[in-house]
């Protein structure tokens, strides 16, 4: 990853991914991860830098591991 926005993006396309795999409305996610809607869209569109703990939440309510989320990014 050659700066902060492409690995923003990249991670938001994960979880984006693994979300719609799992058949889970971006609501539904965010509201298991007690973030507002808008949060987690933007989460999804690259637009912010996710804390650990954050991917850490999103992770286990993915039920995926953080490596998961963030390998071969």
């Amino acid at each position: 990853m050659s700066n902060k926005e492409e690995l923003q993006k990249a991670i938001g396309k994960r979880i984006k991914s693994l979300r719609e795999n799992k058949k889970i409305p971006q609501q539904d996610l965010a509201a298991a991860c007690n973030f507002e809607k808008s949060n987690m869209a933007r989460l999804e569109a690259g637009k912010t830098n996710p804390t650990l703990y954050t991917l850490k939440k999103i992770a286990d309510n993915l039920e995926t591991s953080l490596e998961n989320l963030v390998k071969d990014l």
